[in-house]
């Protein structure tokens, strides 16, 4: 159940491209462009912080679900969708965090 969420929410982000802005958020957000777009994942991401900080952990999953879910509208705004980011952490798979690094480096 849990393992399509992603895929269904990206259906629905695709879906809204077509929605009119004054009906769906996420088509207002589209409206908006991209800077609107990423300025919402940069307050989610600070929330997702801050509510790390006071470690609540129902807060942690609120807020990290936001970011998640604003991430999604970014793949889907730029024409990606979850599998794209999903094969790439597949593909790190067993390699060291470390090593991953140093090959981005070079």
């Amino acid at each position: 159940m849990n393992e399509d969420i992603l895929h269904k929410l990206a259906q629905m982000l695709e879906e809204r491209k077509q929605a009119e802005p004054e009906h769906s958020y996420v088509a207002a957000l589209y409206d908006k462009g991209l800077d609107a777009i990423l300025k919402k994942i940069g307050e989610e991401a600070t929330e997702t912080v801050m509510a790390a900080k006071d470690g609540l952990p129902d807060k942690i999953v609120h807020e990290v679900a936001d970011l998640w879910f604003h991430t999604l509208v970014l793949l889907t705004y730029q024409g990606l969708g979850p599998e794209q980011v999903l094969a790439e952490l597949e593909r790190r798979m067993g390699t060291s965090g470390l090593t991953e690094k140093a090959r981005r480096v070079q």
